[in-house]
C-alpha cells in the first residue's frame, strides 16, 4: 500500500469511529474501538506503548 493509501484507510476508520459512537466518550474508548476498525481493515495494530523522554 502507498502512504497515500493507507492515510485515506486510517482516515476512514477514524471517520468511521467517531460517526458510529459520537462524541463525549472517553478517549480509551475511541483508541479501542479505532484498533478493532483497523484490524477489521487488514491492519496490524500495536497499542500505544512506553517511550522514554529524557
Amino acid at each position: 500500500m502507498e502512504n497515500e493509501s493507507i492515510t485515506y484507510a486510517i482516515r476512514g476508520a477514524i471517520y468511521d469511529v467517531y460517526s458510529t459512537l459520537g462524541p463525549g466518550l472517553l478517549e480509551v474508548v475511541y483508541e479501542k474501538a479505532l484498533k478493532i476498525e483497523l484490524e477489521t481493515k487488514g491492519f496490524i495494530v500495536k497499542e500505544q506503548g512506553n517511550i522514554i523522554v529524557n
